[in-house]
């Protein structure tokens, strides 16, 4: 089985409503298929998610082709270490990540399909047989966020996740009608996106925490890792670290310096799905949970992600997901958490979702008629005027 022909293809497919957080602004989700066949005439599928700029993606995987054509898709470490090696993708780590991540997640997708195997199996085998998942409350007033979770509530949902870091003033009686509206039991997660300086942090943390917070997503800026480690010292809200996660040096570093309880990442963040299952492993032997992350994405890499969460030992429930807030999906079939809270074990080999390539080329042309949605709006530049 050898590789002879890599074909990015650029997508969008609008979310039902805007997602809003401290910071970002974005109507819909812009990727970058990845669809690799090999002589055999075999096709696996990946997905790359970018940053503000998915045209550089694309043209990072159209770089890869000379040195991925001819080769075995079995030797994926190998293929991984020239891409960021001898190709010197090391040297533009996040938008090297962001791409590789989809020409992985489509070798790992053949190589499932040449020996008859779901990802999982490759991966260890099941840990669970299932994942919960959680619901993504959209940015509002207090009566508009409640009434939200009281809808995600009749779903069956545990978890409840909302953005804060905009406004203080208003986000309190947000969370407070959120807690009443879910009961004592259900979860809530807060994300500040690293909005606040770490004396905010402690103070807010402390008055969030009336309504009992499961864990707060990074507080404050990853840089310095130890401004993390610190707050983690000085508040009893559990923390869980994000965007201090962008490479695998690190993951490691706020492994080692115990800078966070959670881990939210994805293979997007570290590069390849291995990555993301090593790390893991490595945060379960420092008694760390981890939280399957979601930057915005398609079908073919949430069930990638989906297939490793369900080897993990120290995954947490109301793992991340935004298939519930699209319109559509490049798949035939939807997700199960386009519905719901739980994803159970995917069957079929290889990823065990389907490509519609019909929806693909519709998502193309969208993408080609509108544009990238980007992941911030002209009317948040500007502000010191």
């Amino acid at each position: 089985m050898k590789i002879v022909n890599v074909e990015p293809i650029i997508v969008s497919v609008p979310y039902r409503h805007r997602e809003n957080s401290s910071r970002v602004q974005r109507d819909g989700v812009t990727n970058v298929l990845v669809k690799i066949t090999t002589d055999d005439g075999r096709v696996g599928w990946g997905e790359s998610c970018p940053g503000p700029n998915v045209e550089s993606l694309s043209e990072v995987i159209r770089s890869a082709i000379p040195y991925l054509q001819g080769r075995n898709p079995w030797d994926r470490e190998a293929i991984a270490a020239d891409f960021f090696e001898t190709a010197h993708w090391y040297n533009r780590a996040m938008t090297g990540n962001f791409a590789f991540c989809g020409i992985d997640t489509a070798l790992w997708d053949l190589c499932g399909k040449a020996c008859g195997q779901p990802l999982y199996n490759l991966f260890g085998g099941l840990r669970r047989r299932r994942a919960n998942y959680f619901y993504y409350l959209a940015y509002g007033t207090p009566e508009n966020v409640a009434a939200q979770a009281r809808e995600g509530v009749e779903m069956g949902y545990t978890v409840f996740y909302v953005k804060v870091g905009i406004d203080f003033e208003a986000e309190l009686p947000m969370v407070a009608a959120l807690r009443e509206a879910i009961g004592p039991e259900r979860k809530i997660r807060i994300d500040a996106n690293g909005a606040w300086s770490l004396n905010e942090a402690v103070r807010y943390l402390a008055a969030f925490d009336r309504y009992r917070i499961d864990f707060a997503e990074q507080p404050v800026w990853p840089d310095p890792v130890r401004d993390m480690a610190e707050l983690r010292g000085r508040t009893p809200v559990a923390l869980a670290a994000n965007e201090g996660l962008w490479r695998v040096c690190d993951v490691h570093e706020v492994i080692r310096g115990r800078a966070a309880d959670v881990l939210c990442f994805s293979s997007a963040w570290v590069g390849t799905l291995a990555q993301f299952h090593r790390l893991s492993h490595l945060a379960h032997l420092e008694g760390l949970r981890v939280c399957k992350h979601t930057h915005g994405e398609l079908g073919i890499m949430a069930a990638a992600m989906h297939h490793v969460c369900l080897t993990l030992p120290n995954l947490v429930d109301g793992n991340q997901q935004t298939a519930a807030m699209m319109e559509d999906d490049v798949l035939t079939e939807p997700l199960p958490i386009a519905t719901g809270p739980v994803w159970g074990v995917p069957q079929g080999a290889g990823l065990g979702v389907e490509v519609d390539e019909e929806k693909v080329k519709k998502h193309h042309r969208l993408y080609e008629q509108r544009g990238q949605f980007l992941p911030y709006q002209p009317s948040m530049f500007g502000r010191e005027e």
